[in-house]
């Protein structure tokens, strides 16, 4: 969700001279594009942010992440949207090597430091793409957290909106069918977001890369498949995060209209400014106006509000020279940090497969398929039948024959330690993919098998994800 902003009520003053900045600031954006401003070592720099929940004794949200992310006093450990809430940050890295390894030894530590940290305030941290316990009255705005950014896109939305209420309907199992007059529901769609430094001459493939694997991404990770008590869809964070921020924007090429949290209008056809023009198109719901320090502030903000699933992201180094990056935001949190590191090995060797297979994969999978592949994975997880370079096939199918031995050889190639993909891509992906058992699945069968006690699904899970085992060998 970003930094902080200085107030909460803005004038038509206001939005006027942050959207005059926005274009001045968007044009100096296209004149770095043109003169190739954008930093770029060998390799690629890694990152990564963990979303993740805070519950009692009784596997209840407890609304104590203040008190926690203090107890816990780890720069990397930072709130979120909500006081049941925090995040994870782990320091970048190259993508070479024992990298995996590093990743994984770094977040066990941090989390070990979550997980002292809840034990003097009586918690427990957990992650998990939707907390099965949690009900609607625990996400109201009396739970946001004190941060003046979310008290600010809450009331712009709502005003976007004309004050008309949110209408969430996702129908799975079940159906969910409400209406909201706040965005918390936003608060339970806790997520894994891998980030990947890119050169401006690969951003273009990296980027609709990512675009096209977000199918597979999603039903190999899926792990959200309660909410409010229903069983909806094996990611049911995916329509709940588009629909809990939904504000008329303007239409795509078939009509429809494009929602802040979105996969996109189309494929790039030359560079990752096209979505920072496109970004020009939607309503600003933050017009925080900041000095200009040469770091483009309010192209920055004006993009932290537009979740894409696939999002271009603008840093800047030490010394103020500027780089690109691209945020993959479909996988959600969970279940255990192996099987998260895992997911992020997926992502990366897929987003190198196929952003460097000598036929551009957009040329043969069109992005309506690569749009309803992406809804269907995350609709079915596994059981998902998708289009894939003109023919039906099973995601399961794809995953294990094609998907993830081309992403393992991506990753090898480009230098990573060979038993940590062995460990990574045979021993936790494949058997994950070929059991079937996804975090999603795993709930679903502990609910079939001890009936609609959401209590007790979330404390067993709680003492399995303590174990460090991955789901896969998860018992139910």
């Amino acid at each position: 969700m970003g930094e902080d902003i200085g107030q909460t009520a803005f004038t038509s003053d206001d939005y006027a001279a942050f959207r005059d900045r926005l274009r001045r600031e968007t044009n100096t954006l296209k004149r770095w594009f043109d003169e190739r401003r954008f930093d770029h070592d060998p390799g690629h720099m890694i990152g990564l942010e963990i979303e993740a929940w805070l519950v009692d004794r009784d596997c209840l949200p407890s609304p104590q992440a203040e008190e926690f992310i203090a107890t816990a006093n780890d720069e990397r450990i930072v709130p979120e949207l909500s006081k049941f809430n925090f995040e994870m940050n782990a320091d970048p890295r190259t993508l070479d090597g024992d990298c995996l390894d590093g990743l994984q030894q770094d977040i066990d530590r941090l989390w070990d430091r979550c997980a002292r940290a809840g034990e003097t305030l009586n918690l427990k941290p957990l992650t998990t793409g939707m907390l099965p316990t949690v009900r609607d009255e625990m996400l109201q705005p009396a739970w946001m957290a004190d941060a003046n950014r979310y008290k600010a896109l809450n009331a712009a939305l709502l005003a976007a909106r004309e004050s008309e209420p949110l209408h969430i309907k996702i129908s799975g199992h079940d159906t969910l069918d409400y209406r909201c007059d706040h965005i918390m529901l936003e608060a339970s769609c806790t997520s894994l977001q891998a980030h990947l430094k890119v050169d401006q001459d690969e951003a273009v493939r990296i980027y609709n890369a990512s675009v096209i694997a977000s199918a597979p991404l999603v039903a190999a990770s899926a792990n959200s498949p309660f909410l409010y008590g229903n069983s909806l869809w094996a990611e049911t964070r995916i329509p709940a995060f588009e629909q809990s921020t939904k504000v008329h924007s303007f239409p795509d090429r078939a009509g429809r209209d494009v929602l802040r949290v979105t996969l996109g209008t189309g494929y790039l056809r030359h560079s990752l400014l096209e979505l920072f023009l496109e970004n020009l198109s939607y309503p600003v719901l933050l017009p925080m106006l900041r000095e200009d320090d040469g770091e483009l502030p309010h192209v920055r903000l004006q993009n932290g509000t537009i979740w894409r699933w696939n999002r271009p992201i603008i840093g800047f180094d030490g010394d103020q020279n500027p780089h690109l990056r691209v945020e993959q935001r479909v996988m959600p949190s969970g279940p255990t940090v192996t099987d998260m590191i895992a997911n992020l090995a997926l992502y990366y060797g897929l987003a190198l497969a196929l952003g460097q297979r000598e036929e551009a994969p957009e040329r043969v999978i069109p992005f309506e398929d690569a749009r309803a592949n992406f809804y269907a994975c995350a609709k079915h997880g596994l059981d998902a039948t998708v289009c894939w370079e003109g023919r039906a096939i099973d995601i399961r199918t794809l995953l294990l024959e094609e998907l993830l031995p081309a992403a393992k050889a991506a990753l090898a190639g480009s230098g990573l330690n060979a038993d940590s993909l062995d460990h990574y891509f045979d021993a936790i992906l494949r058997e994950r993919i070929s059991t079937g058992q996804t975090g999603a699945d795993w709930q679903r069968s502990y609910y079939s098998s001890n009936g609609r006690n959401f209590q007790a699904l979330t404390e067993r899970y709680v003492e399995l994800q303590a174990s460090g085992n991955p789901v896969h060998q998860w018992p139910i």
